[in-house]
């Protein structure tokens, strides 16, 4: 599976930004889920989506953020909203086929695209 992000840029904080991850396949048929890193720190689960169309989210990023998925485009979505200095990081979609792990744990996926970078600054 070819993923391709695209969506990101440079924001002010409170800003919006969506987020594209569109695939060569069938993303209905995967659990896709967006990661991010920022400098100096550890991958991060941000937002999933799995077969079932069921939505997780973490910690740190629920009630801003929304991901959603387009079947027709093969592509899912990360609606980002009232964003922060500390959603900087370069964001990457991932996924497989069946989740064996909690969604956050990134050993577990088998595809990823090559990342998206957002800058959240005034």
């Amino acid at each position: 599976v070819h993923l391709v992000e695209s969506g990101g840029g440079l924001v002010q904080p409170g800003g919006s930004l969506r987020l594209s991850c569109e695939g060569d396949a069938a993303l209905h048929r995967y659990s896709v889920t967006w990661f991010r890193q920022a400098p100096k720190k550890r991958r991060e689960g941000v937002s999933s989506i799995d077969r079932d169309g069921d939505t997780y989210y973490g910690d740190t990023v629920q009630g801003r953020f929304i991901i959603s998925r387009d079947n027709a485009r093969n592509t899912v979505y990360l609606q980002m909203n009232s964003l922060k200095p500390e959603d900087t990081g370069i964001y990457y979609c991932a996924v497989v086929s069946t989740l064996g792990l909690s969604w956050y744990e990134a050993m577990q996926y088998d595809y990823w695209g090559q990342g998206t970078p957002v800058t959240v600054s005034s």
